[in-house]
């Protein structure tokens, strides 16, 4: 496994991972919970955000792994 389809394997993983924050936070009554999963939300939507450039900076240097 190369390190781009790493790099995009984690990415999707941390895509589902905000999604569930995401449900959560519409889910809770709890008004603490919704902020903790919110606070969380966005953290890692940046974190999804940097892996997505490093994405694009590999393929750009690898154009052999687009798409993969």
């Amino acid at each position: 496994m190369t390190i781009g389809s790493q790099v995009k394997q984690t990415t999707a993983s941390l895509k589902g991972v905000k999604a569930t924050l995401d449900l959560y936070s519409r889910q809770t009554a709890v008004e603490k919970e919704k902020e903790i999963f919110e606070r969380n939300s966005k953290k890692v939507a940046k974190i999804i955000e940097v892996l997505e450039q490093r994405i694009a900076q590999l393929e750009f240097e690898e154009p052999q792994y687009r798409g993969f």
